[in-house]
């Protein structure tokens, strides 16, 4: 997941980095420094994220031109 998906995928949720933060108990600051690009948070990090999106229905797409898609429900 790219800094630039993390926020695309929290648009569409229309979550805070809070949000985000709680759903993948992870701290805030992790979120911010990320989709900052100041950091690169640990793949174990980057999981809680990538799942907690997925749960609410958020598909990464990855390839030539890597985004994110809300699944329909």
């Amino acid at each position: 997941m790219t800094p630039e998906q993390c926020r695309a995928a929290r648009a569409m949720l229309n979550w805070s980095q809070d949000k985000l933060a709680e759903a993948a108990h992870i701290s805030v600051i992790t979120v911010r420094t990320f989709e900052g690009g100041k950091s690169k948070p640990q793949p174990s990090t980057l999981y809680l994220m990538r799942q907690a999106f997925e749960q609410e229905g958020i598909e990464f797409t990855n390839g030539d031109a890597p985004g994110v898609r809300l699944r329909k429900r």
